[in-house]
């Protein structure tokens, strides 16, 4: 490498600008304005964010505690049963006759296409919009995509793995064995309802509105709770007058613990009416409803105690059946899920 060279003297030309007098008294009320309205708008803007990106995280994509079990057996011994284990199977299968799915003849749906729209809404005056279509080819293979406000969420599963994939977190895996989406048992799968239910135990009455119901109860395996999921609980409420399941509530309880700072608590409970059911090709599927969630972070950690509520209004607008061209490869989990580098 050669010696730098030496520079050689430039001399421009400067034009002299006089200084401008100092400004004294307040300062202009116009100017002040703009600005504290762009800090406003941006703290507005952060908050609606993270207000978003919490609903998401709470309703976008939800799991039923447990997988789906296997069909149901033709011959089932009452004798050998509990009581509240029997009700339950009599009360499943008032409700699939109701839904048409033990009509004579049926013919078995192998995958399903639903598309729909909802509004969430947070603390009662955040409000944002949004769609969705999910793909079924049976309640532990799925596939979902949802647009809400500016964000995408994506998730899905292969029956052997959930996923979900969202804009601030990326693809990860969801802890525990594969589990239907709760979006599905809101009405929109008789079959895989009833076998989310399959192993529930009728736990009494209780009226929704205008009906009185049934109550199943099912709960998360216990040797399937880890460290961070302390329980997890689905109830269902079928109407007695019509054998239609009307309401679902769950309720999940998770720690949240971190090297060097005292443990969190969170507990959600889901909540969601479901009505307006219609027939789809034989099968009654429900097309609207209302889903009301709460989030309760309590723990020496966490400050103050802190209790959010969101709500989403959902309605579907397009429901087929056997899907052409729909495959199991659909359902593949991305790359960096599958640990395989593209």
């Amino acid at each position: 490498m050669g010696a730098p060279r030496r520079r050689s003297k430039v001399y421009r030309l400067v034009s002299v600008q006089p200084l401008t007098p100092l400004m004294e008294g307040p300062p202009d009320p116009n100017t002040e304005d703009k600005k504290s309205k762009k800090e406003s708008h941006d703290i507005t803007s952060r908050k609606r964010l993270n207000n978003l990106k919490l609903m998401l995280g709470v309703l976008a994509c939800p799991l039923s505690p447990v997988s789906a079990q296997a069909e149901q057996t033709t011959h089932f011994s009452i004798k050998d049963s509990p009581i509240e284990a029997s009700s339950a199977r009599y009360i499943l299968h008032q409700y699939l006759a109701a839904t048409g799915c033990l009509k004579p003849k049926k013919k078995e749906v192998k995958s399903r296409y639903i598309a729909g729209s909802l509004k969430m809404v947070y603390d009662e005056s955040a409000t944002e919009s949004g769609c969705f279509v999910l793909w079924q080819m049976s309640p532990d293979m799925w596939l979902v995509d949802m647009v809400v406000g500016r964000c995408k969420v994506v998730a899905g599963s292969n029956g052997g793995v959930v996923w979900r994939h969202m804009p601030w977190l990326g693809p990860h895996a969801a802890r525990g064995p594969p589990r239907p989406l709760r979006r599905i048992i809101q009405g929109l799968d008789p079959k895989g309802t009833a076998r989310v239910f399959e192993n529930a135990h009728c736990i009494g009455e209780k009226r929704i509105g205008d009906d009185d119901c049934f109550v199943l109860k099912v709960s998360m395996n216990m040797g399937v709770l880890n460290a961070e999921v302390i329980r997890h609980v689905l109830y269902g409420y079928f109407s007695q007058r019509s054998g239609l399941i009307v309401y679902i509530e769950d309720s999940h309880l998770t720690r949240v613990q971190t090297l060097g700072i005292d443990t969190v608590y969170w507990e959600t409970t889901i909540g969601s009416t479901i009505e307006d059911y219609r027939e789809i090709d034989g099968t009654l599927i429900a097309h609207q409803g209302r889903t009301v969630a709460t989030v309760f972070r309590f723990g020496k950690g966490s400050g103050n105690e802190i209790r959010t509520r969101m709500v989403e209004k959902w309605r579907i607008d397009d429901v087929v059946f056997d899907v052409p061209g729909l495959s199991i490869d659909c359902f593949i989990p991305p790359a960096e899920i599958l640990g395989v580098s593209k």
